[in-house]
């Protein structure tokens, strides 16, 4: 076998190997982030720009997207290596068994923060407009479709972890590919005998 056919079935590898996710300690994914990377394990930690105020300062501080999770690329041979690592509370899954991160959600969520929007952590939605993206640095992108105070908000979450991330597009940029979502229809009643 070639030094080619070597670097592409390993490329081919590469793109095949799946992501799970971390949970950690309440602000301990940085630390962990960095433990793991040194242990040669390959790992994704969304950061998200934010303003923190105190009475004396304002600062801007890079947090997690999703507190108390990350992602880490394959590994799962080595769990004690991960779990001994300290900050980490445990490999989410289901059964006594790691979950694979959907590749889709992931990619999304990578797309968001290299875009450069504003974004924010946004609880977990399980109802709403389903959309996809049609243009700017966003599109494709499929989401859930929320307003809050007058701004548009597309939401991509990450169903597992039951988070989301939140970021403000124009409306005019999105289509919807979902139904709507069902809304209860109040009777009245009449009190007459």
């Amino acid at each position: 076998m070639s030094s080619e056919e070597k670097k592409d079935g390993n490329q081919d590898k590469a793109i095949q190997a799946n992501w799970y996710a971390l949970s950690t300690r309440h602000q301990y994914e940085k630390s962990v982030a960095l433990a793991l990377s040194n242990k040669n394990f390959e790992v994704f930690l969304p950061l998200c720009p934010s303003v923190r105020r105190w009475q004396d300062r304002a600062k801007l501080l890079s947090i997690p997207l999703f507190p108390g999770y990350l992602f880490i690329r394959e590994g799962m041979a080595q769990q004690l290596q991960i779990l001994t690592t300290p900050g980490v509370v445990r490999i989410v899954g289901w059964g006594g068994r790691p979950a694979i991160v959907p590749q889709a959600q992931l990619e999304a969520v990578k797309r968001i923060i290299e875009g450069r929007l504003t974004v924010e952590s946004h609880p977990f939605l399980e109802r709403g407009d389903r959309i996809r993206v049609k243009a700017g640095p966003l599109a494709g992108l499929e989401g859930i479709l929320t307003r809050i105070k007058g701004a548009t908000r597309l939401v991509v979450s990450m169903e597992m972890l039951g988070q989301s991330a939140a970021v403000e597009i124009d409306i005019l940029n999105v289509a919807r590919i979902g139904p709507l979502p069902v809304l209860a229809v109040p009777r009245r009643f009449s009190a007459s005998a």
